[in-house]
């Protein structure tokens, strides 16, 4: 029997600028950072996906002046992550982030959340089967405002599903914008824009289950 992973200490390794994570997480900051710069919008909706503790958003707004323009909602299962990300939240000043403790794999933890003109797949796709993987993507035109841009990591370990994985954004409406995916390292980082038609969340139903 594998042994159940602890969310809280698998982000033990962000604090090793040399590790793996550490690196996925400065590319995902740099699209969000990337991303504030092209819109000019004065509101802005961001939804993170298990959003852990938070590193990724917070990191790259922190430090920025226009951070008031953006509110989050940030949507992490464990306890222990939430109150880390709340932590951080409050520390940054980032009056406009909330941390919601709730099932990210359901439709119900959308509520205030969507639609949004970012939403942050970090940590996701790696840790669902391959069909909830597509059941995700394809549910993304349900969570995504006009013009939403979805930044996302998934694992190439074999079998890689990153290339099907492409192809289902294009499917389900999106363009590709980058894709990083460093030869020394498994992970990899898509950024893919919605150019389809928003539609309406339902009030509840699964998208994927969370798996570890």
């Amino acid at each position: 029997m594998t042994a159940a992973i602890d969310w809280h200490d698998w982000h033990l390794p962000y604090d090793d600028d040399t590790s793996p994570l550490s690196r996925r997480l400065r590319l995902v900051q740099q699209h969000i950072d990337d991303w504030l710069d092209q819109r000019s919008d004065a509101s802005l909706r961001v939804v993170s996906v298990c959003a852990g503790q938070g590193r990724d958003l917070i990191g790259a707004l922190a430090s920025r002046s226009d951070a008031d323009r953006v509110g989050a909602e940030l949507i992490e299962y464990d306890p222990r992550n939430v109150a880390a990300a709340r932590v951080g939240v409050a520390a940054a000043k980032l009056t406009g982030f909330t941390v919601t403790e709730a099932d990210a794999g359901d439709f119900a933890a959308y509520r205030t959340a969507v639609p949004a003109d970012l939403v942050v797949l970090a940590g996701v796709l790696g840790n669902i089967s391959d069909e909830d993987v597509r059941a995700t993507v394809d549910a993304l035109p349900r969570l995504c405002a006009s013009d939403a841009t979805v930044i996302w990591t998934r694992t190439r370990r074999a079998p890689d599903l990153t290339p099907a994985i492409r192809g289902w954004f294009a499917a389900a409406g999106f363009a590709e914008e980058a894709f990083h995916a460093p030869s020394d390292v498994l992970f990899s980082v898509g950024v893919h824009r919605f150019h389809g038609a928003p539609r309406q969340a339902p009030p509840s139903g699964r998208i994927f289950t969370f798996a570890g």
